[in-house]
């Protein structure tokens, strides 16, 4: 079963969840951004910090 029929199979069960982001020192839920500060929002590139880090 791929990504897109799971979804499909679980969409009763599925709810919205608010994403926050850290913006000038505060938490603030990103859809309450601006267009241009969702679309700025979308471009950040995530990464995974490596356990053998010092």
């Amino acid at each position: 079963m791929n990504k897109q029929e799971l979804l499909e199979k679980n969409q009763d069960r599925r709810t919205r969840c608010i994403v926050y982001t850290r913006v000038m020192g505060y938490h603030r839920p990103v859809e309450s951004f601006n267009i241009g500060k969702k679309a700025e929002h979308n471009q950040r590139v995530k990464f995974v910090e490596s356990k053998n880090c010092l």
